[in-house]
């Protein structure tokens, strides 16, 4: 009997022992992804990472934060609201410009889903026809696409008798179903299909897609400040990140459906429709570069920033950015 109390207290002693041996479980690395814009199938590739566990994997403890017309993403990131930002190019270029050492880190729209979508009644048949009309468009940082595609055009859009009329375009498709304005703006994954869903006809309608109309900008991207960069741990634990989301891409691209079941259980105010975003989930996927998933190529970038430096009377940005992106975690992710 001894023996047995003494042998159990010994091991007791050394599971003890061992316990305070061991190290502390470490907690998953955080992480906030702020959004562009609100919960939807745009970003179904984070939500998936989110939820098939990819994060996690990669030991880190994601927190994604859905945008709104009132949150401007680079403004959070500036803030110390979020690690990751998505925005588009020319907005985080200006933001640049004003002083904000805002960087791009991965690339993941590489195709442009930006258009604007006009009224056949309108009388427009070529671009040349906006001369006199009334264009939708989105402000906050979206607009500098459409500014410097008019001013390439050769369209004044402010002053006393501008050539278009500007029409700041909430966040609907009312001002073109209701004839306030000839053109408004979509996106090839959303704002097109609420048109469709409201009722139009595909032949009422007349696209100009900026991509092929040669002033596509880079759209979606991942941005964080540069103080990050200087920092080798962070860095590292952005190149988790990118792995993990490429995985949540890559995943949602090949499990449509089931992407947008996660969606839909991610949207806490309970306003996507499964149709809408099925067709959203699948537009955005062609946006996707098939090759090297988020790799920012040169010579998108370049022609981003002639296109923002191409208005001479009012230029989105004054001068080429120096620093404005790095393939640093890219390469240390997937090279």
């Amino acid at each position: 009997m001894k023996k047995r109390l003494l042998a159990a207290t010994a091991a007791a002693m050394l599971g003890l022992a061992m316990a305070w041996a061991a190290p502390a479980a470490q907690a998953a690395d955080p992480l906030t992804l702020q959004l562009k814009w609100v919960t939807q199938g745009q970003f179904v590739g984070y939500y998936v990472a989110l939820a098939k566990g990819f994060y996690k994997a990669e030991d880190l403890d994601v927190t994604i934060k859905p945008g709104g017309p009132d949150i401007n993403p680079d403004q959070v990131l500036a803030g110390g609201g979020a690690d990751v930002v998505i925005d588009w190019m020319p907005s985080a270029l200006a933001t640049r410009e004003k002083g904000v050492p805002i960087v791009n880190i991965a690339q993941v729209f590489q195709h442009s889903g930006l258009e604007l979508t006009c009224r056949r009644d309108s009388g427009i048949k070529t671009p040349t026809d906006f001369k006199g009309k009334t264009l939708g468009v989105w402000f906050s940082g979206n607009e500098y696409p459409f500014l410097s595609w008019m001013a390439k055009l050769g369209y004044s859009t402010d002053g006393a008798h501008p050539d278009v009329t500007v029409l700041k375009q909430g966040f609907n498709v009312d001002p073109l179903l209701q004839k306030q304005a000839a053109c408004i703006s979509t996106m090839t994954y959303n704002e097109y299909w609420q048109l469709i869903e409201a009722g139009m006809k595909p032949a009422q309608l007349i696209v100009f897609k900026y991509q092929a109309e040669d002033v596509a900008t880079l759209e979606d991207g991942l941005y964080v400040l540069q103080p990050t960069l200087d920092d080798p741990a962070k860095v590292a634990r952005l190149a988790r990140f990118l792995k993990a989301s490429k995985q949540g891409w890559d995943y949602a691209d090949s499990h449509q459906a089931e992407a947008v079941k996660i969606l839909l259980a991610a949207d806490t105010a309970g306003v996507l429709t499964k149709d809408h975003q099925t067709r959203m989930v699948s537009e955005v996927a062609k946006l996707i570069g098939k090759d090297g998933w988020g790799y920012l190529i040169s010579a998108d970038y370049n022609r981003t920033v002639d296109e923002l430096l191409s208005t001479k009377s009012t230029p989105v940005i004054s001068k080429k950015p120096e620093g404005a992106y790095t393939h640093a975690v890219w390469d240390k992710a997937f090279k």
